[in-house]
């Protein structure tokens, strides 16, 4: 499975971006999606996740109400729709996918990574 994260950029605090991760993968509906990012000199952290189905969604309570994860099959691709953004989402923004239906926050249960875009907030 390939993935490829577009969408990051440099915006001010309190603008949007939204983020895409294109999908190469014949069964989609097999894997489980999410986002990671990682700020520099932290650890890699959960940002939310979904099926492909458009169920089992989880947000880290740090952007809940303030992003949506969504998904296109048609597409192959998953989006997260960033509003409302604060200097402290600064990071670079990963999609994973993981082989399995069921739900995850962990890192360490995902099985592909995409390269990473990066996302800068200034106040």
């Amino acid at each position: 499975v390939q993935l490829v994260e577009s969408g990051g950029g440099l915006v001010q605090a309190g603008g949007s971006l939204r983020l895409s991760c294109a999908a190469s993968a014949r069964t989609f509906s097999k894997y489980y999606m999410g986002w990671f990012r990682q700020a520099p000199g932290k650890e890699r952290e959960f940002v939310s996740a979904i099926s492909w189905s458009g169920f089992n969604i989880r947000y880290a309570d740090s952007v809940k109400g303030r992003f949506t994860i969504s998904t296109d099959y048609a597409k192959n691709t998953v989006y997260l729709q960033m509003n409302s953004l604060k200097p402290e989402d600064t990071a670079v923004y990963y999609c994973a996918a993981r082989e399995a239906t069921m739900p995850s926050v962990s890192r360490w249960e995902y099985d592909y990574w995409g390269q990473g875009t990066q996302v800068t907030v200034s106040s």
